[in-house]
């Protein structure tokens, strides 16, 4: 039933003009470290071929090696392609985060595997390998949702599975495995990083970033919405408070819900992913 009272609609607070900019530019910041989180997490696992990467950046990196491009341009490259029909099928998932992620994480995983071969010139051992997958599947799995929860725009290949879902009418899921499974054949006929961690984030990626919108990115939007209402020192002290105390909680079970998905792979169901 609707409320049709005037003073109890008119009580509830309007957003200010620099509320309104403070939360966009909050919700961009966001996405950046979103993007930046995931980027990282690609790196972790590209340290190692037994780990392998997600679908799409495996063959984005089988198919740079093979025409001896830079992965940031040819990522680029490819999520242009990808973005054309997008913008002809669905223009309404394209936004700035649509641009940063096709931007940055190219660029951005290049940098970071300069890094990283800097920290471990000589390689690396088992432990250090594992303690990557469970590193690089929870900054993945994390900045995915952190970087989408702001509703900015998706990646080019994030749209493709809601788009197939709807002019196909079947359901996202289906979509979703469908399309990260034949990017997972492409990734292995151009040559490109297919391990454990391809597997993994093909098809267990999705109850984590479940978790992480339920646990941490949602309340980080609430709390931004929350704070652009009333945008003063105060506020976004305690702001910030909570959200560093509930953070350190919930990465705790994050990382127990990682550890459970990479050793008992069959533990979820459907209805486990609905929670």
């Amino acid at each position: 039933m609707s409320n049709s009272n005037p003073s109890a609609n008119s009580a509830a607070p309007k957003m200010t003009w620099y509320g309104k900019t403070f939360n966009i530019l909050l919700k961009v910041l966001m996405s950046f470290v979103g993007i930046t989180m995931l980027s990282l997490g690609a790196t972790l696992l590209r340290s190692s071929k037994i780990l392998g990467l997600d679908p799409f950046t495996a063959v984005n990196i089988g198919m740079s090696n093979h025409l001896h491009m830079s992965l940031g341009l040819y990522q680029l490259l490819a999520n242009l392609v990808i973005f054309v029909f997008v913008l002809f099928l669905d223009r309404h998932m394209i936004g700035i985060g649509t641009i940063m992620n096709m931007v940055l994480v190219g660029f951005e995983i290049q940098i970071f595997t300069q890094f990283y071969q800097q920290i471990f010139p000589e390689g690396i051992n088992f432990f250090v390998i594992v303690a990557n997958a469970f590193l690089g599947l929870i900054l993945f799995t994390a900045g995915s949702s952190i970087y989408m929860a702001p509703n900015l725009g998706v990646a080019p290949y994030d749209a493709i599975a809601p788009i197939v879902s709807s002019r196909l009418h079947i359901k996202y899921k289906t979509a979703r495995v469908i399309q990260d499974i034949l990017f997972l054949i492409a990734a292995v006929l151009a040559g490109g990083p297919v391990g454990f961690a391809s597997i993994i984030v093909a098809f267990f990626a999705g109850p984590l970033i479940a978790y992480w919108n339920k646990h941490i990115s949602d309340p980080i939007v609430n709390g931004i919405d929350d704070f652009s209402e009333q945008p003063t020192v105060k506020h976004a002290a305690s702001t910030i408070s909570k959200a560093t105390l509930s953070g350190y909680h919930y990465l705790t079970h994050a990382y127990n819900a990682t550890l459970n998905v990479q050793m008992n792979l069959s533990g979820y169901t459907n209805q486990t992913t609905r929670n």
